[in-house]
Parts: C-alpha cells; sequence; structure tokens
C-alpha cells in the first residue's frame, strides 16, 4: 500500500506549451531529496487533459526514468472513454508504472453500474494496480461509497482518492472496505483529519511548492503525532486554500515559477495566475516558508 505525502507533479513547459524535460527532471530531484513518497505523473495538476497521448506517456516515462525505482510512481490514466483509458493503462505498465491513477469518466456521466464496469474491464484486462479517483467537482460524476466497496473486491483494485473534502465519506469508504484497502485524501485542506481518521495518505498539490513539510505533517499524522502534525499542517493551510484561487494548477504553477524551478509555460485554455492574485499566493508561500 501507498502512504504519506504523494504528490500530483505539475508538467513544466517552456513559454510555448512545451514539455521542459530538464525541469521535470529536476522537479523529480527535489520532490525525492524532501522526501516525497511518492510521484503521481500525467494526473489533473500534470495538465492531462491537453496534453497529446504520445506526450501523456513521454511525461510518466520521463518521471520513471529519473525516479529510477527509488520511490513509488503512480501514472494518471484515466479519460472518460473506456477504451481510452484501457489502451493509456497499459502503456503506463509497459513504461514501468507502480500503478495507476485512473478518474471517474468526465462530462459523460455514467451510473454507479458503468462506473463498476468501467474500473472492473480495466483492472481485469491490464495487472497493475488501480487506485480509483473520485472528484465530482470537476467530472461531474460521483463514485458513491457502496460502488467503492464493490470495486475493492476486485484484487487490483487497491485503493481510492477522495476528493469531495467530505471527512464523512472517506470514513465511510474505510467502514465499508476495511483498513487494508487505501484511502487517500485528494484536497489537501482536509487532508490531516481524514489521516487523523484512518486515511493512509493524500495526493497532493500543496506538495508541489512544500513537499518537505507535506512530508513530514503526513508522517508525523500517519505515527499519531497529532500535535505535530497539526503544527506543519497550519504552517501549510494558507497555501491549502490559496493554491485554488484559480483552476489548478495555475496558482502552483506560478509559485514554482516565484521559486525558480519551471518556467511559466501553461496550456489553453488555461492562462498564467491573474495579477490581482500574486500576493495572496506569495503570502501562502510565505506562511509556509517557501518564500
Amino acid at each position: 500500500m501507498f502512504k504519506g505525502s504523494m504528490v500530483a507533479i505539475v508538467t513544466p513547459m517552456h513559454e510555448d506549451g512545451s514539455i521542459d524535460k530538464k525541469a521535470l527532471n529536476d522537479l523529480v530531484e527535489w520532490h525525492i531529496e524532501s522526501k516525497t513518497d511518492a510521484i503521481i505523473a500525467n494526473g489533473t495538476t500534470g495538465e492531462s487533459a491537453t496534453l497529446e497521448p504520445d506526450e501523456q506517456l513521454e511525461v510518466i516515462s520521463l518521471v520513471i526514468k529519473q525516479v529510477a525505482g527509488r520511490i513509488p510512481v503512480i501514472a494518471g490514466s484515466g479519460t472518460n472513454s473506456t477504451l481510452t483509458t484501457l489502451k493509456l493503462t497499459e502503456n503506463a505498465k509497459r513504461a514501468g508504472a507502480d500503478a495507476c491513477l485512473i478518474v471517474t469518466p468526465y462530462y459523460n456521466k455514467p451510473t454507479q453500474k458503468g462506473l463498476y464496469q468501467h474500473y472492473k474491464t480495466i483492472a481485469e484486462k491490464v495487472s497493475i494496480p488501480v487506485i480509483l479517483y473520485n472528484v465530482p467537482g470537476r467530472t461531474a460524476c460521483d463514485m458513491l461509497p457502496e460502488t467503492v466497496e464493490q470495486l475493492s473486491k476486485i484484487r487490483n483494485i487497491i485503493g481510492v482518492k477522495e476528493a469531495t473534502g467530505k471527512l464523512e465519506r472517506a470514513q465511510e469508504i474505510i467502514r465499508r472496505c476495511g483498513n487494508e484497502f487505501g484511502v487517500y485524501s485528494g484536497d489537501d485542506a482536509t487532508a490531516l483529519d481524514l489521516m487523523l481518521h484512518g486515511a493512509h495518505g493524500v495526493i497532493s498539490v500543496t506538495a508541489n511548492i512544500a513537499p518537505l513539510k507535506m512530508h513530514d505533517m503526513c508522517a508525523a499524522a500517519l505515527a499519531g503525532n497529532h500535535e505535530l502534525a497539526e503544527k506543519i499542517n497550519a504552517e501549510l493551510m494558507l497555501l491549502h486554500k490559496n493554491l485554488f484561487l484559480e483552476s489548478n494548477p495555475i496558482p502552483a504553477k506560478w509559485a514554482l515559477n516565484a521559486m525558480g524551478k519551471i518556467q511559466t509555460g501553461i496550456r489553453m485554455p488555461l492562462l498564467p495566475l491573474d495579477n490581482k492574485y500574486h500576493q495572496e499566493v506569495k503570502d501562502a508561500m510565505k506562511n509556509a516558508g517557501v518564500m
């Protein structure tokens, strides 16, 4: 089971929107030095929605090669098409990913039975660990706890990223699926509460900016050191919130550029962070001790 602070890594880009391979490799090294527990490549924060299929595989492969087995790499391979998701998951397995993170199909709004069949088909056809990803705020599709429970019975479906931000939702999944099934917060602001109530870690946007503090906070929470975890999390809370002043990953990419880690490149229809939010993100970075 994967545990701790798992970064949903941004995809660095040149000013023209092309992938900045050197910056990506440098970010990977920074995360390993900062004790990040796993890297998610080609997730929502990695702008998977605007990467071409060959670019998605390139990003996943670059991260796997640079990591070189030092920490797990989880590949984002979900789409709103079962056939396309199947192909991307097969590609991720061939590239050497340790697991795949598969978002619920967006826009076409499948039923709960449709969700079950979607994930069952992929899990049975590709022998790689699968983490479900429920983020109804982006997909207009909410995978209910009873569906997660059904899917948890499939051997290689090992966990769920639950991004509703609802503590009671995660608790119900843990109750239904047991402690051997991984439950990961997909919402930084509520991640600590979820871990203190039995979740196994967080798939984090904040970890892009403050990787060591996110690792330390998660490690303290999972070890039962509530006081230390709450202290660190208080320093990060403004960052948890202000990294969503505009759509993710716009603020995160701006912050990393301000830190000298990446260029300003981002794919349209996303644009660089509006000037009116610059100071608020700076204030959050200062509060977290990263600026």
